[in-house]
């Protein structure tokens, strides 16, 4: 799809208010296009007046704008992020696929009730986030259009990056807050920061080249440890420090709570894009990393050697699916109802201590479904009869000598 078919059509552009979004939906303006923005509010830390985006979109052209109120969405996509233990790579909470999902969907939503039937959006033809808003807006709706700006020949032959954009928006008095000396980009929801691009392509910049926005680095953390208590049930934050919580209340104070002792903060990865390249990021999710590890903690709990084996398994396998955009399919949707399942039997309360970057267990308590027991003790206590092992052991070594006459060791 390219914007000659799209003259005197309305469409459905994504907006963040951003540079990319100002110069797109100008652009597309200028092409004959009608543009609707639609942006959605997921309790993004880095704009703190959600309505001037509103302001700028109209400013940039747009015909009409529709808010997005997706916090709650936001958050509990978090908590499913979390009890599938999302982390791509080792490293990052799939915070910014986990955002796409939410948008995206929150858009296909929209766009139905009032009767359009093309959506747009501003990702780059090398990144992740165009394969999300494809697969995602063609799973929920095929007959819903995606046009996409970075992968139109007639897009890319006026704007070949973001200084020919600042070009064209201080060109035409469009109200952008991007500048020519801006070293990085970020891209922001209640769950996370992902710092990219610019002065961080170059791996002689350090990770500490990045201004934390959700908190603080480690080293600038206060000099005495703070112990907090997350109460779990059935997989759901319900208390933080004896305080009720929802799902967005729980990740709200865990940022806080997180973030100023420099929990999660400045991740620094070079990961393995969807479309075959690398990409470094610097990542912050202070709230998801302290309520994931203490999730963590007590799975480790609950599950048996067998039942750990294919979580991780289906762990990996959600995790690769979301960074992919495939989270609604078959695959993800059988994945999510085990992990669902795994969820019911989460239950405890776990205290860990957060001190300079540094999450540490100090206990769990009222944990009911925990298969930890003194039959694993050193001392003389459990059910489980040392002499039981020589039989155990017996049976064993039966296969162990046999490979070894085998000459198979």
């Amino acid at each position: 799809m390219n914007v000659q078919d799209l003259k005197g059509q309305t469409i459905a552009f994504a907006a963040s208010g951003g540079l990319d979004s100002c110069t797109i939906t100008h652009w597309l303006t200028q092409q004959g296009v009608k543009v609707v923005a639609f942006t959605a509010d997921l309790a993004q830390p880095d704009e703190t007046d959600f309505a001037s985006i509103e302001s700028r979109m109209r400013a940039c052209g747009a015909v009409d704008f529709v808010g997005m109120p997706l916090q709650k969405e936001m958050a509990q996509e978090g908590i499913a992020g979390i009890q599938a233990q999302a982390c791509y790579e080792g490293r990052y909470w799939c915070t910014t696929p986990l955002g796409r999902q939410v948008t995206t969907k929150g858009l296909v939503d929209a766009v139905k009730k009032r009767g359009i039937s093309i959506v747009s959006h501003g990702a780059t033809g090398r990144g992740n986030d165009q394969v999300r808003f494809q697969l995602i807006t063609n799973m929920m709706d095929p007959s819903i259009g995606v046009y996409a700006p970075w992968r139109d020949e007639a897009f890319l032959n006026r704007f070949g990056g973001r200084l020919q954009m600042i070009d064209y928006c201080e060109k035409h008095g469009l109200p952008i807050k991007a500048s020519r000396d801006k070293p990085y980009s970020t891209d922001a929801n209640l769950l996370g920061l992902t710092h990219e691009g610019g002065k961080l392509e170059s791996l002689q910049t350090p990770a500490h080249f990045v201004t934390p926005e959700m908190g603080v680095w480690p080293e600038n953390a206060p000099d005495k440890a703070e112990e907090v208590t997350i109460r779990f049930e059935k997989g759901q934050p319900v208390l933080i420090n004896g305080k009720p919580v929802d799902a967005l209340i729980a990740l709200l104070h865990a940022n806080e709570i997180g973030g100023r002792h420099g929990i999660g903060i400045g991740l620094h990865l070079v990961e393995n894009r969807f479309v075959g390249v690398k990409s470094r990021g610097i990542y912050e999710a202070p709230g998801m990393e302290l309520l994931g590890s203490a999730y963590g903690f007590l799975l480790q709990l609950i599950l048996d050697r067998r039942a750990r084996e294919l979580f991780d398994s289906l762990s990996a396998t959600l995790t690769k699916q979301l960074y992919q955009g495939y989270w609604n399919d078959l695959a993800s949707r059988m994945g999510r109802e085990a992990v669902a399942e795994t969820a019911q039997l989460v239950t405890g309360s776990v205290t860990v201590s957060l001190y300079k970057g540094v999450i540490a267990y100090v206990t769990t308590a009222d944990v009911p479904h925990s298969l930890f027991s003194m039959d694993g003790s050193m001392e003389d206590e459990g059910s489980f009869d040392h002499k039981d092992s020589e039989g155990f052991l017996g049976v064993l070594g039966v296969h162990a000598r046999a490979i070894a006459r085998a000459g198979q060791v």
